[in-house]
Formats: structure tokens, sequence, C-alpha cells
């Protein structure tokens, strides 16, 4: 197939579409529980949906490692050894969700230590997560699931398996909650229901891969080498998203230093980061997808080609996110808080989220191209001088500027890590016509 801006929207508009249902699910749990009239179902369902999320956060390596291993799998048109690759994805997320099910309850202990909360809150949280857990098989095979899917560009199959799963989980949200009265566990057994009901759909959507013999030729499946191979990708992926969230937790943590209103508006303004964020993503995996197959092939015009495209997409939308938040943003803040001292802090920190997009583009849309071409060495490396010289500089920075200089500090983050990836880009370009090069 030829490499088209109409087949790059393809692979990314579902995505985006997928990400915008994210944030619904969210508010409709919210306001079922809110329907009890009591505080602490609320705080219960958000503490629990919070723990599990950032346990199940952990898994999230299988969906970028595998969608860059079966992009070059199909490139090399390897059909073997794209159909071992879901068995090999799945196997995975199975034996992760068991961990986490025998685990639970020091996983469960631990969290509430970190965070601790009311009695009563804690009792319903635990009630939540203790139904929840039994999906943990499910929810992180369907992250191996969607990067399978992601390489063959069926960004579609991924769309449907969210919205069945949003849908499922609201519907009987309401049911379980409004007419069952069921409360808080009701809430979680519908977010059960929905996470088996989307492993289901995912693997009827990928059923062709089951008419592969492949998919369970054992020998090859648990093959050392390319059972090693995917490990090494996917432990430098997991090291490269726990530097990241370390960079965001650290930045929320010192800001409320600051004083709650700081905190307010520096939280009111994440949002807009998670916007960009939601918006670049469909991009950036089309950008795995398609630097995948290119590199499978050894196809360097293709490599250049898909590169380019994508980041050219994703550079208009960072364009279009800077001036929307320019303009429109005030209005959007005053619309999140009516608290006038968290809107007039918050506008006064505003600009930082206009320059986000486009200081932050490089290393969103690398991050694609280097999980495709499975650089995650790479990747690695370039977070871990991305964090040091975070670390390093935003200390003096706060303590010059004040919440300036956090703000400063994390968008030095961005430009450090897009520059240091653009130096590494050269070599993969040499690796995908000399593979041992680089």
């Amino acid at each position: 197939m030829i490499l088209t801006h109409r087949r790059v929207l393809h692979i990314a508009l579902p995505v985006v579409i997928s990400n915008a249902t994210v944030p619904i699910l969210g508010v409709v749990d919210t306001g079922v529980v809110g329907q009890l009239g009591q505080a602490a179902p609320i705080g219960a369902v958000g503490i629990g949906a919070i723990v599990l999320t950032a346990i199940y956060w952990v898994f999230g390596f299988l969906r970028m490692g595998t969608s860059g291993l079966t992009a070059q799998a199909i490139g090399a048109d390897d059909r073997a050894e794209v159909a071992a690759l879901l068995s090999r994805a799945l196997i995975i997320g199975v034996a992760a969700g068991a961990v986490i099910i025998a685990a639970q309850t020091l996983l469960f202990a631990g969290a509430f230590r970190v965070s601790p909360a009311s009695a009563e809150v804690e009792s319903l949280a635990r009630q939540y997560m203790g139904i929840r857990v039994w999906s943990a098989p499910a929810a992180i095979a369907l992250y191996g699931i969607t990067g399978w899917l992601i390489a063959q560009e069926r960004t579609g199959a991924v769309l449907a398996i969210q919205v069945l799963m949003n849908g499922a989980n609201i519907g009987l949200d309401l049911l379980f909650v409004l007419v069952f009265d069921w409360g808080v566990p009701g809430v979680a057994w519908a977010t059960f229901i929905a996470e088996w009901s989307g492993l289901a759909l995912g693997l009827w959507l990928c059923r062709a891969a089951f008419r592969v013999p492949a998919w369970r030729d054992w020998p090859r499946v648990f093959d050392r080498v390319r059972l090693i191979r995917m490990g090494v990708v996917n432990g430098d992926i997991l090291i490269r998203s726990v530097l990241l969230q370390a960079i965001f937790v650290s930045f929320l943590f010192w800001g409320a230093d600051f004083g709650d209103v700081q905190l307010a508006a520096n939280q009111i303004l994440l949002q807009f980061l998670n916007v960009t964020a939601y918006a670049l993503d469909g991009f950036a995996i089309a950008a795995e997808a398609l630097v995948g197959q290119a590199l499978g092939r050894r196809d360097l015009s293709s490599l250049r080609r898909a590169s380019l495209l994508t980041s050219g997409w994703g550079l208009a939308i960072c364009a279009v996110m800077a001036v929307a938040f320019a303009t429109l943003g005030g209005p959007v803040i005053d619309i999140m808080t009516t608290a006038p001292e968290v809107q007039t802090a918050a506008r006064h920190y505003l600009p930082y989220m206009v320059a986000a997009p486009l200081l932050g583009c490089a290393a969103w849309m690398l991050d694609g191209i280097f999980i495709g071409a499975t650089r995650t060495t790479d990747m690695r490396n370039m977070m871990v001088i991305s964090t040091i010289l975070y670390f390093a500089c935003v200390i003096p920075l706060m303590a010059a500027f004040g919440n300036h200089g956090l703000w400063l500090g994390l968008l030095l983050s961005f430009v450090v890590r897009g520059i240091t990836l653009g130096l590494r880009y050269p070599a993969l370009e040499r690796a995908t016509v000399h593979p041992s090069s680089g």
C-alpha cells in the first residue's frame, strides 16, 4: 500500500475518537454513585479506580511492544510470527492478571498505606477493587490485542472494542446501581463484565490469527531468542514509562508546596496537556504501525515517508492545540473552576500550556517512530537523560522562580527528550538498511 495522508488518517482518527470516549466513563461512574446521596461511595469508586488503573498501567508496555514487533513481522511478511506474537501477548497478559489477583491483598494494603482514606471509604473501595481485580487478565490481555491490531492498521477494531466496553459499562452502571440498587459493588460488576466482554470481542476480531497454525506452535511461541527480544523491548518501555511517570508525579507533589491555589491551577492546566496527548496519540500510533512495517521490509524510503507524514500531522495538531489554548483557554478555565483565585492563577500560567504542544511535539511523535522501529533502548536511554536533566534543573528553577520554575522544568524535559531522540534518528535509518549498525 502507498503511504498517503488518507492512510495516516485512516489509522489515526479512530484512535482519537476512542480516546475521546475515555473520560465519559469516569463521569458516568461518578455520576451514578453520586445518586446514592453520600460522599463515601464517590470517594471509594474514585480511589479504587485510580489504584487499579495505576497497577494495570505498569503493563502498558505490552501494547507498545506488541505493536512494534508485530508491525515489523507484517513488513517482513512473516505471518507465522504475527500469529505467534498474538499468542505471546495473550499469555503475558493473562499471566500478569493472575499474578495481580494472587497478590491483591498485598497490593491493596500497600495502596492504602500510600494514600490512606476514612474507614468507610476504604471498606467500600476494597469491595470495589475485590470485584474488579478478577477482570485483570482481560484488561491486561487487551493491551496486547490492541497493539496487535494497531500494527495491522486496524484501529477501527480498537475503536469497536472501546465503544463496546464503555457502552456496556455505562448501561450496566445504570442497571446495577439505579435499578438493582447494588451501590458501589454494582459499579465494579459493570466494569468486570465490560472488560471480559471487551476481551471476547478482541479475540473475535483477531480470529484470523487462529487460522494460522503458528499461534499454537508452542516451540515457536516460547522460542527463547524471540522471548528475550520481547522481554528486552517491553522492559525498556517499562523503564521509560516509569521515568516519565516520575516526572509528572514529582510535578504534582512539588506543585503542592506552592499552596492549594497553585496546585489546583496546575491540575487544571494538566488537563489541557492530557487533551493534547489524546489528540496526538492517534498519529503517534500511526507512526508505530507504518514505521514498523517499513522497517520489517527494510524499506528506507517508506520509513522516511512514514516518519514525515505522521510527524507533519502531529505538528499540525499541536499548532491547532496551541492556538485553541491561547484563544479559548481562559473561558475553559472559568468553566472548570468557579474559584476566582484559581481562575486567576491558571490564567497566569496558561502561556506554558500554549507552548507545551509545540515544545512537546517532537518527543511525542518520535516516541511513536521509535516504538515502531523497536528502538526501545534509545527510548529508555534518552528518557534517562531527560529525567536526570529535569531533576537537575527543576530544583534550582523552582528556587529562583517558584511555580514558574516548575513549569519551565517540565517543558525542558519535553524539549530534551525530543532533541535526544532526534539525534538518534539517523542510527534508526542506518539500522533499517544495515540491521547490525546503529
